[in-house]
């Protein structure tokens, strides 16, 4: 019996799909208010018969941070997989990343342990991985602090997963980079799709990679069921110019591209009049510095490790776009 955690969330969703396929049994940890339709419509994607796809889940109601419901979802479980977390690049939201991002990886690993699950994959990021000047970066890059606190929760995450495979666990960690795929239009890559529809006029100068949200999931499974253990993997099929996923996002929506290129003085420009929106409407802030140094920075990644792990061949990035931008739908 396998258990997901973050099951309506972009991996998660797609995880669970491609698990039910496969015919495994799956158990979906969810919190009381999250919603689980979600799952339902990316399913819908990929497949005529997705309700009956979706009944085969069973859903557990409970939270990592609570440690009695956790034992309840782990009560004949022998593999899990750990897609929940809280994405923010917003300072005022570091506290419960930490509880969320840090605290629960901690629980569910501790969990994990007593319950001698026999095997554990943690989804973290490549923004918990180390850079490196003019170069690759690769696995062996050392994290340095910066001012990302989402960066900075998912490294002590990734040391809780160490923590526990020092302890005995079986656990493997995949830091994938931008996750291309359908269903979230208001997080991730799929914000990002939704604010390129709405017209654009600056593109960042930025460059890091990107994957498939299929191939994440697959690796995920195949590193499991290859009982690869004790390692962590770079999960990037390609590295993008921020402008070329803008520009391929504009071609499918029959959009006229942006022309001029966002300097960091127009960036804090907009991070100056996000904010006086913010307090005017009382609204969340879209954007951050975090936010602005991403877009700046011009990082490659290596993917070399995972492909001599599992002679894996990525799908294309402008296939992914071609059919998120297919399947986009704010309704």
């Amino acid at each position: 019996m396998i258990l997901v955690t973050g099951g309506t969330g972009l991996v998660g969703c797609h995880l669970l799909y491609q698990l039910i396929l496969e015919n495994k049994k799956v158990n979906a940890l969810h919190r009381k208010n999250s919603n689980i339709e979600v799952v339902k419509k990316v399913f819908s994607f990929y497949s005529q018969d997705y309700k009956s796809l979706f009944n085969k889940i069973n859903w557990i109601e409970g939270d990592i941070n609570d440690l009695s419901s956790l034992n309840h979802a782990l009560k004949n479980i022998t593999e899990v997989y750990h897609c929940a977390a809280f994405i923010s690049f917003n300072k005022k939201d570091l506290e419960m990343m930490r509880k969320i991002n840090i605290e629960g990886t901690a629980n569910l690993v501790n969990c994990s342990i007593e319950r001698k699950i026999n095997k554990f994959c943690y989804v973290s990021t490549i923004a918990a991985v180390g850079e490196r000047n003019n170069s690759l970066i690769d696995e062996e890059c050392e994290w340095k602090e910066n001012k990302n606190p989402y960066s900075e929760t998912k490294h002590f995450a990734e040391m809780e997963v160490w923590r526990g495979i020092a302890e005995g666990l079986n656990a493997v960690i995949v830091n994938p980079g931008v996750i291309v795929g359908s269903g979230f239009w208001k997080r991730g890559s799929g914000a990002f799709i939704t604010q390129v529809s709405r017209g654009m006029s600056y593109y960042p100068i930025g460059k890091t990679g990107f994957i498939c949200v299929k191939d994440v999931v697959q690796i995920m499974i195949d590193l499991m069921k290859k009982n690869i253990f004790s390692e962590r993997f770079i999960l990037v099929a390609e590295n993008w110019k921020q402008k070329d996923f803008i520009y391929s996002i504009c071609k499918n929506f029959n959009l006229e591209p942006p022309k001029k290129q966002a300097s960091k003085s127009v960036m804090y420009l907009g991070l100056f009049v996000d904010l006086v929106r913010s307090k005017l409407l009382n609204k969340r802030r879209r954007l951050s510095s975090a936010i602005i140094k991403s877009g700046n920075s011009i990082n490659e990644y290596s993917n070399q490790k995972i492909i001599k792990a599992l002679n894996f061949k990525f799908s294309k990035v402008e296939d992914s776009i071609n059919e998120t931008c297919k399947n986009f739908d704010l309704n």
